[in-house]
């Protein structure tokens, strides 16, 4: 597939386990790879449940997506929604594709906790003080617990 891999791309390299990702893929196949949000820059901790659902092809944005990718990334957002709700206690799942910064489209899906006041709600979410966040140990514990979470799923 043309563009299957960009080199300079952070989310290729984190594909191709170039890049270090807390907890490993909690989900991949042919066509996505699902992980947790890792930390960056001289982040020390980062929110909890800020999951990534992304196409293991690169593809800038979501206009390049192939119907095949289009779909599985649907249908996994919906999956690892629901798995947030269940596993992290989240009340509300967020998904947006913003792709400013990255260009490689990436769904974020992060989870609104209980008592998250209306003024961090939305894209502001991982703002509120009150959060739950954690490092490098307890995102890859998230992602463990939603690995096995999504293993027991039902097709």
């Amino acid at each position: 597939m043309e563009n299957a891999f960009a080199p300079e791309c952070f989310v290729c390299r984190k594909h191709r386990g170039l890049e270090i990702v807390p907890g490993g893929p909690i989900f991949e196949n042919d066509l996505v790879y699902i992980s947790h949000a890792q930390l960056w820059g001289n982040e020390s901790t980062h929110y909890l449940g800020h999951l990534f659902v992304e196409p293991k092809r690169h593809v800038p944005g979501l206009a390049g997506l192939s119907e095949e990718e289009a779909r599985e990334i649907g249908l996994c957002t919906s999956l690892v929604a629901k798995a947030i709700q269940d596993i992290c206690g989240a009340e509300h799942v967020y998904s947006f594709v913003i792709g400013d910064h990255v260009p490689h489209v990436h769904v974020h899906i992060i989870g609104r906790y209980p008592g998250a006041p209306k003024e961090y709600w939305g894209t502001k979410v991982d703002e509120w003080p009150g959060a739950p966040r954690g490092g490098e140990v307890e995102i890859a514990e998230i992602a463990q617990k939603l690995k096995l979470y999504l293993l027991a799923k039902p097709e």
